[in-house]
């Protein structure tokens, strides 16, 4: 699925677990980001026909819309992919979404295909008010972006990228994911133990390899004294947090 060329005139929308936000690029480069308070125990569908009533963005939008959403992703090699196989692909990996559409984004400089979902309802609500959607995984920008980063230094490098209780582990490996899974990052012992167990399952070097910590890292002074007993180079990526 190809982006909108003219990200300036488009929104963006992203679509968490639990969280709703709306941006708009201006002119001067600068971004205009409006969250919108979702309402607990009322579908994410529910929750997006509201924002129409009420959110400024969303009123000057002009038919186009790029939407990133936080959800279950079947990562697949491009090779091995087949787009009149994607739904039952996905079905088998997540049983519990088969009432759900499937969509898939490919990933050129990786050489993978990520194969995702949405609700129904959800995919109604949007395109009852946009006529042009491109639709993303919202871990998209940061797989690229950290790919290219992977390039920089000699050393191996281990990824965790923290968002919404969840925990996103990748690594590289040339133009491949060397591994990719995303784990429940609720509690911080268990976030630790997801790392070190991933570090150790890829073989990385504690003396010599990195680690890098993005997002929205909790407790994240002390998490990064706990990995540091067991990995040297631990990094907390501020400019990735968001």
């Amino acid at each position: 699925m190809a982006e909108n060329r003219n990200n300036k005139q488009v929104i963006t929308m992203r679509i968490g677990r639990d969280t709703l936000s709306f941006s708009k690029h201006l002119e001067d480069e600068t971004v205009i980001n409006e969250p919108f308070i979702v309402k607990s125990g009322v579908s994410m569908a529910a929750n997006l026909r509201e924002a129409f009533k009420s959110s400024e963005l969303l009123a000057e939008a002009q038919g186009k819309v790029r939407v990133l959403i936080d959800t279950d992703v079947l990562m697949v090699p491009i090779e091995l992919f087949e787009e009149a196989t994607k739904e039952a692909m996905f079905y088998q990996a997540f049983p519990s979404r088969n009432q759900e559409l499937v969509y898939f984004n490919v990933l050129p400089d990786l050489n993978a295909v990520a194969v995702f979902s949405m609700n129904r309802d959800l995919r109604l609500v949007i395109d009852d008010h946009f006529s042009d959607v491109t639709l993303m995984v919202a871990m998209m920008p940061v797989w690229r972006q950290l790919h290219q980063r992977s390039y920089t230094g000699p050393r191996h490098k281990l990824y965790g990228y923290f968002h919404e209780k969840k925990l996103d582990v990748f690594s590289f490996q040339q133009n491949r994911f060397k591994y990719c899974n995303v784990f429940d990052a609720s509690h911080l012992n268990d976030s630790l133990y997801f790392l070190l167990y991933v570090w150790k399952q890829l073989q990385l070097a504690s003396e010599t390899d990195e680690l890098h910590l993005c997002g929205h890292v909790p407790e994240a002074d002390k998490m990064v004294a706990e990995l540091k007993k067991y990995v040297k180079n631990v990094y907390l990526d501020e400019d990735n947090n968001r």
